[in-house]
Parts: C-alpha cells; sequence; structure tokens
C-alpha cells in the first residue's frame, strides 16, 4: 500500500471545514456569546440560570440578531444545543452619525439613524451601520475615536467600543450647596449624547472618564 495515500493534506479538507463546528449547550450561552440561531448570528447580551423545584433547569436570556438589532427573549433546556459561529475583528474609526441627535429611539428609526465608519488606515473601505444594530453603544460615540468591528460573512456585523472612553460633558445642571459633601450625583449630557449619573461637582466641559459596559462614571480628569 502506498503510504502517501493515508495522508490528507490541509488544503484537500478545507472544503470540508464547514461540517467540523463546535456545539454548544445551553450552559455555554454565557453574556457576549455569538451563535448560530435560525440561520443567523446572535450575540447573548443576558443570561439566568433557573432551577425550580421537581423541574428541569431551564436558562433565560436576552438576544440580539447581530443582522438586524432586534432583540429577543428565549428560554432553553438541556436538550438545545446551539452551533458556535466564527467571526473576525477589525480595527475601525467612527467618521459621523446621521440621526444620531434625534430625542428617542423611535424617533431615531424613523429618520434614518445610521453611524458611518472606515477601516482603520484605508479611509476609503467605508461601512455604515444602523443605530438599532449599534444599540446602546451609540451615545458613545465621538468623531475619530476607534473601535472594533466584528465581521461575520465578509459583514460587519456589530462594533464594541473601548471599555473606558474620556468624554467631555456638554451639558451639566448646577449642583446645589452643601450637597457635594453627601457623596449626591446628578445626570449630565457627555459628547455622543450619553447620560451619566456623576458626581455634583462636575461641570459642563469638564473631561471624565466613562466605563462603557456599565454606562457608569469612574472619574475626573485632569484639566491640561
Amino acid at each position: 500500500m502506498d503510504t502517501e495515500s493515508l495522508f490528507i493534506t490541509r488544503s484537500e479538507l478545507q472544503p470540508y471545514y464547514h461540517f467540523i463546528t463546535a456545539m454548544l449547550s445551553y450552559t455555554d450561552l454565557t453574556k457576549g456569546t455569538i451563535f448560530l440561531y435560525e440561520g443567523q448570528p446572535f450575540e447573548v447580551i443576558e443570561m439566568s440560570f433557573l432551577r425550580m423545584q421537581q423541574r428541569k433547569a431551564v436558562v433565560n436570556t436576552k438576544i440580539r440578531n447581530l443582522i438586524t438589532g432586534k432583540i429577543l427573549d428565549r428560554t432553553w433546556q438541556a436538550s438545545d444545543n446551539f452551533e458556535e459561529t466564527e467571526v473576525s475583528r477589525m480595527a475601525a474609526v467612527f467618521i459621523y452619525g446621521k440621526g444620531a441627535r434625534l430625542p428617542s429611539p423611535a424617533a431615531q428609526a424613523a429618520g434614518g439613524q445610521e453611524y458611518w465608519f472606515n477601516e482603520k488606515g484605508n479611509p476609503k473601505n467605508r461601512f455604515v451601520l444602523s443605530g438599532e444594530v449599534i444599540g446602546d453603544q451609540a451615545k458613545f460615540l465621538k468623531a475619530q475615536i476607534e473601535i472594533t468591528a466584528i465581521v461575520w460573512n465578509e459583514k460587519v456585523v456589530k462594533i464594541q467600543v473601548p471599555i473606558k472612553m474620556d468624554l467631555k460633558v456638554t451639558e451639566a445642571p448646577p449642583g446645589l450647596k452643601g450637597n457635594t459633601a453627601q457623596g449626591g450625583t446628578k445626570a449630565v449630557t457627555v459628547e455622543g449624547g450619553g447620560i451619566v449619573q456623576a458626581p455634583l461637582f462636575i461641570n459642563e466641559g469638564d473631561m471624565i472618564r466613562i466605563n462603557t459596559e456599565t454606562g457608569e462614571y469612574v472619574e475626573r480628569l485632569e484639566k491640561k
């Protein structure tokens, strides 16, 4: 027997790679997991494990369609299995948003809310995402900020902003005298339109650091 015939090269296996996919169980659906559901990529944005007496445990999830931005509530059981899907990442830069300042999500959707980006280092490679797809991250976008684009099937389906971002306060009501020592907070608006609860000593024009995952104030930056 020809021993060479016992070996298969990587290139010969390539056409069959799409059949070799990792399967996930319902307990693998942790926050941030991306999987295929009804033929489209979904990301888990919330997950809770529920065990009731004399009943089998279930997992309650809130999942986002990475193509349409639509959010679904789904409950899974131990018998459910899911196909993991691969995504790649690309460095990109935010250029501008159309309809980003409209007063409500409904008005934004009706107004054709769009966010434009280009690949970092390649301004000609532009792409656009809807406000629905970007979700809450939109309120922290500012011009020329570098983000990470998530690519699935050669199409950008999601972005990730940096976890910590430094943003300028564009609106801040005056703090009440005597309350600053009591650790009170007030709602301030930052560039991009996001509203954050910040200490009473924060003023318009200040630069503050925000945790974009929680939407919480971290610290005030020293003025240069």
